[in-house]
This record gives C-alpha cells, sequence and structure tokens, in this order.
C-alpha cells in the first residue's frame, strides 16, 4: 500500500505505525477504506422496499435465521444463513468464567468503560460519523445506555448464545452501522478522500480491541483483578461479540496483548483528535449523570467534575488535555477507588451476605443506567442522515 493510497488523514500515523509495526499498519490502514460488503449489501438490498416490511424481515431474521424470511432478498437470506455457524473457537462454558467476573465488577467495568474506553474509542476519525449524523450529540443519553446494555448483554451467561440477546444485539449493530454508512457515502458531507469509509472495518475492529482488551487494562487501573482464566474468557466474549459486529478477520483479537496492540497501531495511525472528537468526548462526560439519573444541577455538575476527574486519571493527560477536558488534579484519584473497591472485595469475603447486596445493587444499577424499552429491541433502520431529521411517519 503506497502513501497516496491512504486517505489523507492518515498519511503521517502510516510512517508513525511503520515504525513499531509495519504489517499491521498497513493492514489497519487498509481497512480504512473498507466497509462491511456482506451487511452493506444486505442494506443495498433493501433499498426501495417498505419502511415496515425491511423491519419485519429484520426481526424475523434475528429471531429466527433465513427460514423464517422466505419472501425476503436472497443477499438478506445468505446473510442470516452465513452468521449462524458458531466459530469452532467460541464455547458458551468458556464464556462464563468472564460473565461472571465482569458481574462482580460491573460497576467498575461500566465505570471505565464510560469513562475512558468510550472517550478513547472517540478520539479517532470514527467521531465523524457520529459527528454528523448527530446521534450521540442529539441523543447522547440513549446512546450511552445502548452501549451500555449491549455491554451488559453479552456478558449475561449465554447472552451469545443463538437467540440470546447479546447476539441479537451484536448483529443489530452490525446492520445499524451498514445503514449510516450507507447514507453518509450519499451525503456531501463524508469526505472520502480524507477519511476513507464512514464507519470502516479499521474502525470496528479497533472498537472492539479497546472494549475488550483496553478495558481490562482501564478496570485493572480502578483495583479489578482478574485471573487468567478470567481474563481470556473475557477476551473470548468480545472476540465472538465483534465477529457478530462486523470486525473482519483480520483485525480480530484473540488475546488482550493482540488487542493492546492494535490500539496502539491505531493510536500512532490516527490523526490528533479533530474537533469532532472533541465535542463527542465532552457530550458523553456531560450524559452520564444524566443516564444515572441525576438531574439535580449542583450534584449533577459534581459528579460531571467527579468523572472528568477520574477520566483524566485513567486517560491521561496528554489526550485529556487533546480533548479540551478541565484541569483536574488526579494525585491520589485511582489509589483511593482501587482501595475501594479491594475493600469491599475483602468484606464481600468475609461477610457473604455484604457481598449478596453488594451484587444486586451492582446489578440494578446496571440496568439503570442501560437502554432497555417496553416494546423490547428495536429494529428501526434511519431513513436521514441526520437525526433530527429521521423522524418515524
Amino acid at each position: 500500500m503506497t502513501v497516496l493510497e491512504v486517505p489523507s488523514a492518515y498519511r503521517e500515523g502510516y510512517a508513525r505505525g511503520a515504525t513499531v509495526d509495519a504489517a499491521l499498519t498497513e493492514r489497519y490502514l487498509r481497512h480504512t477504506t473498507i466497509g462491511d460488503p456482506e451487511a452493506d449489501a444486505v442494506m443495498a438490498a433493501l433499498n426501495g422496499h417498505p419502511v415496515d416490511q425491511l423491519q419485519g424481515w429484520l426481526r424475523r431474521g434475528l429471531d429466527g435465521g433465513a427460514g423464517a424470511i422466505p419472501d425476503a432478498p436472497a443477499v438478506v437470506r445468505d446473510f442470516f444463513d452465513a452468521i449462524e455457524p458458531v466459530p469452532t473457537w467460541f464455547d458458551a462454558e468458556l464464556a462464563l468464567p468472564g460473565c461472571r467476573a465482569f458481574h462482580r465488577h460491573s460497576e467498575m467495568f461500566i465505570g471505565a468503560f464510560v469513562g475512558a474506553v468510550l472517550i478513547e474509542g472517540f478520539s479517532t476519525l470514527i467521531s465523524q460519523s457520529f459527528y454528523i449524523t448527530g446521534r450521540v450529540i442529539d441523543q447522547g443519553v440513549n446512546r450511552l445506555k445502548q452501549n451500555n446494555r449491549h455491554l451488559v448483554e453479552i456478558f449475561m451467561p449465554g447472552g451469545l448464545e443463538r437467540g440470546g440477546d447479546g447476539w441479537k444485539l451484536s448483529v443489530r449493530i452490525r446492520l445499524m452501522h451498514a445503514r449510516v454508512r450507507q447514507l453518509l457515502d450519499r451525503s456531501p458531507e463524508w469526505d472520502a478522500a480524507a477519511w476513507g469509509r464512514p464507519l470502516s472495518a479499521a474502525h470496528i475492529g479497533y472498537a472492539a480491541a479497546c472494549f475488550s482488551g483496553l478495558l481490562l487494562t482501564r478496570a485493572r487501573m480502578l483495583g479489578v483483578e482478574l485471573s487468567d482464566e478470567e481474563r481470556e474468557s473475557f477476551m473470548t466474549v468480545w472476540r465472538y461479540s465483534g465477529i457478530l459486529m462486523g470486525v473482519p478477520e483480520a483485525l480480530s483479537c484473540a488475546t488482550q496483548a493482540e488487542a493492546l496492540r492494535l490500539h496502539r497501531i491505531g493510536q500512532l495511525c490516527e490523526p490528533p483528535p479533530t474537533d469532532e472528537s472533541i465535542i463527542m468526548a465532552n457530550c458523553l462526560v456531560n450524559s452520564a449523570p444524566v443516564v444515572a439519573g441525576i438531574t439535580e444541577p449542583r450534584e449533577r455538575d459534581r459528579l460531571t467534575r467527579r468523572i472528568y476527574q477520574v477520566s483524566r486519571a485513567l486517560i491521561g493527560d496528554e489526550l485529556a488535555g487533546q480533548l479540551n477536558f478541565p484541569p483536574a488534579r488526579t494525585f491520589g484519584t485511582l489509589t483511593a477507588l482501587r482501595l475501594k473497591n479491594r475493600l469491599e472485595g475483602l468484606a464481600g469475603r468475609l461477610v457473604p451476605t455484604f457481598r449478596q447486596r453488594r451484587l444486586a445493587s451492582q446489578f440494578q444499577r446496571m440496568l439503570e443506567v442501560s437502554f432497555y424499552t417496553d416494546e423490547g429491541m428495536r429494529y428501526r433502520m434511519p431513513e436521514k442522515v441526520h437525526a433530527e431529521e429521521d423522524v418515524p411517519q
């Protein structure tokens, strides 16, 4: 791949990444020009069909596979056939240690997810897609809750088995990305020469690496200690969810070390945070207190300042500065959180009833900050590029 074949925003990063790992750098940058061929073909085949029919096919396909949609276009049936086989390396039993570890430390995992990993993901050019559509700016609270719900569901025991909500949500996210990619491909606001494809395969792979290996790292900074078996299991869960979300095999990470390597190369290849990244990251931080149900202005401001402080301690002063986070003293911040987490863990081992109450409380809070609706999972695909114009008729 020559420099001229690389989208212009990545050309300086090409040189940085190549000095560390030339092969992975080329693989990453090649995927900035690729979307998701299979899911993109589904969206192309669904063009022109009535919205109700489209939603029905997606709902029945996710629930029952290709056999449940005999009247759908062949490309759509082929897509659902292709995602049915379970990878040979995935076993629901092997996923259980990771699931148990996540729920044992769900408060810290979600804290690391919201306070660091999502922000680090949006520091890349993936922010351009979400900024243009407005699907975080205008709908930040719901978006954050949806991200939390996906995290919760894939770590439910059996969540990634066929028909589980984690399985269906992962595929739904893939199809949603394909629909948004289709809309942005047609939009004059998207600069393909500079940015490559919207929601590119590189960015989906990078996001999965962040949500798996980097999340383990950030959670450990908050005091979460896992066994080797639990870490391997955690990575297996995210690896399978990533495949269902459209991560290509070339960027699928089996181990934490592989995920951190991909994150590192992505960091080097990506340009410095843009104005859109700055807006997106700060939007996420300011949405978090509302997601937590805090509406009183003073309490909300206090929690927002606290999130900025913890986030800066997790992501580092350099990135926090690039994202225009407010100044904050972080000395001792993570030490205090680690101590709190470890003391609560010790109390749980010494007093089983305390552990049970703590787990129940964590689970309740986890549900409260996740997106659930009375009508269940939604299958509506956006019709307009901009969220504020995309109002169901």
